[in-house]
């Protein structure tokens, strides 16, 4: 106690944040890494397995979750072009029947330099390579006969075969059982696995097809190759270290107390503590007061914080992201007629999200007036025969306008699990931070000077918020539905000290250290008091 007391935060922070694993599962990605780290690991949160197969059927990868997926019907898609034209009546576009010029006219106006971009920002149009899916080590003769002599138990004939290199080295080649993160998504196509993903639009994945046993080995499994690859911890040591999780608003009790007991029980923590995602987010940015507004990957969260205490009535989930807008960025591609004659498909072939998540994230961007730019678009259709074509995108800035006008992205094409096993599930935990349908109104935000001071205090975080252009939009936005007897006149996104991808985990991290050194204090305290 006596060093705690002298000790400098920064040195307190080195020497224990070693021992301290941060951990926050968002609705498409899980970031996981040391508090004294200044970035985590950021990892899609993606396992797949590879299966047998019948002898008569061909192979192929196949996503566990499919069949929840739908495509848009014609009512869908009525919305859509009525949103379409919304937004491009704000950003003075011509609208969706006006793209398409007639034979003897040119094609539509100048592309706008891609300029402005933050330089977080990849613009590297290269393609994405196929995953290996077979685990291969070069073995010397000499170092083969030293492994038979040491294990008994193994068969050396079962590990060796030539690979024209010489007596001396052998070749042991077979195919990888599990395959993780970004890896298990470029998977190609007819090679024999299950893709999976444990959480989707915020919740556990549990469907008819995905059990939860199931869904929670993956957790397990995804976690634990995460410690042990790139955290290098050995599962042996897990007892020496402690973790924070860092949760989202959509997580009810049940997977609340269901994570808890993976890293306690089954992946071997000391202790653990679970953090909310809005009060980690606010925190990291170093406010107190805030409305968080989280744009994740599938799910949108809004949370007013008012003195490091979440409002629990002003939450609200909205199940859409940047996975949407990389949609409908095709979607809109499609009626420019400037996507090539790709089979690209988002729904069926992971590798065409991670392309379309790459360009929209490269180019992607809000300005009023027609902004095209120039990409190389690739084709996935055969691993052996990737092809590629610089093309035009058109209307870049329409598909974030989504996040505003969500009738424009469909997000019903690819829906939350069903629900009915979180309907009579027993209460484990206070349910403390359970989200509504929306903001209620007057009530949700309460005084007037509170209001005020949220509006003035709106804060974005997650992989969308940094599209350039949305925090001016969203301010003009919230304050053109305020109504006009509402006394508020200003509402200002505050600009993010940190990268808003990492806020929430970084503030974790802060939470923890704040939590650490107030103990600190208390125990100096009681011990002179």
């Amino acid at each position: 106690m006596d060093y705690l007391k002298t000790v400098v935060p920064s040195q307190l922070m080195a020497e224990r944040g070693s021992n301290l694993v941060v951990i926050n599962p968002g609705s498409a990605n899980v970031r996981m890494g040391f508090a004294s780290q200044e970035v985590p690991f950021n990892i899609p949160h993606y396992v797949a397995r590879r299966i047998s197969r019948q002898k008569n059927d061909a192979p192929r990868l196949s996503l566990r979750d499919q069949r929840l997926n739908c495509r848009a019907g014609s009512s869908h898609n009525a919305e859509r072009e009525k949103a379409y034209d919304t937004i491009a009546s704000l950003l003075k576009i011509p609208f969706l029947d006006e793209v398409l010029p007639s034979e003897n006219q040119p094609l539509p106006p100048k592309m706008g330099r891609v300029d402005g971009l933050s330089s977080h920002q990849n613009r590297d149009d290269s393609k994405l390579s196929w995953t290996d899916v077979m685990d291969r080590s070069i073995r010397s003769s000499m170092s083969i006969e030293r492994s038979v002599h040491s294990d008994a138990d193994e068969d050396p004939s079962h590990s060796t075969s030539d690979d024209g290199n010489g007596p001396n080295n052998s070749e042991e080649s077979k195919y990888k059982e599990m395959i993780f993160g970004e890896d298990a998504l470029k998977i190609p196509p007819s090679e024999s696995y299950c893709l999976s993903r444990p959480i989707r639009r915020g919740h556990f994945n549990i469907s008819q097809n995905y059990s939860l046993n199931q869904v929670l080995e993956d957790l397990r499994t995804i976690w634990n190759w995460m410690l042990t690859e790139k955290l290098h911890i050995n599962p042996k040591d897990r007892n020496l270290y402690s973790v924070v999780l860092v949760l989202g608003e959509t997580f009810d009790s049940r997977e609340i107390k269901e994570m808890l007991s993976i890293v306690l029980c089954d992946l071997g923590f000391s202790t653990a503590v679970v953090h909310q995602e809005a009060l980690a987010a606010a925190f990291g940015n170093g406010l107190s007061t805030a409305c968080v507004v989280n744009i994740g990957a599938q799910v949108t969260q809004v949370v007013c914080v008012e003195d490091g205490v979440a409002l629990p009535h002003t939450a609200l989930a909205l199940p859409y992201g940047g996975d949407d807008i990389s949609r409908c960025l095709l979607w809109v591609q499609h009626r420019h007629h400037t996507w090539p004659n790709f089979k690209t498909d988002p729904m069926k072939k992971p590798i065409d999200m991670l392309m379309l998540n790459k360009i929209k994230e490269a180019y992607s961007q809000i300005r009023t007036g027609s902004f095209d730019a120039v990409a190389v678009v690739h084709s996935y259709e055969h691993e052996k025969s990737v092809g590629h074509q610089k093309t035009r995108l058109s209307a870049l800035s329409v598909p974030p306008m989504g996040l505003l006008y969500p009738r424009l992205l469909i997000p019903e094409e690819y829906p939350p699990p069903p629900r009915p096993w979180f309907q009579d599930c027993d209460d484990m935990l206070e349910d403390t931070w359970q989200t509504s349908d929306g903001l209620s109104g007057n009530g949700g935000l309460g005084r007037i000077d509170l209001q005020r001071k949220l509006f003035c205090s709106i804060q974005l975080v997650g992989g969308a918020a940094l599209t350039a252009g949305l925090a001016l939009v969203l301010e003009q936005r919230v304050l053109s539905t305020i109504p006009s007897n509402q006394p508020v006149e200003k509402v200002e996104v505050l600009q993010s000290r940190r990268n808003p991808l990492f806020i929430p985990w970084k503030g974790g991290v802060d939470r923890s250290w704040a939590s650490l050194i107030l103990a600190v204090m208390l125990g100096s305290v009681e011990k002179n008091g």
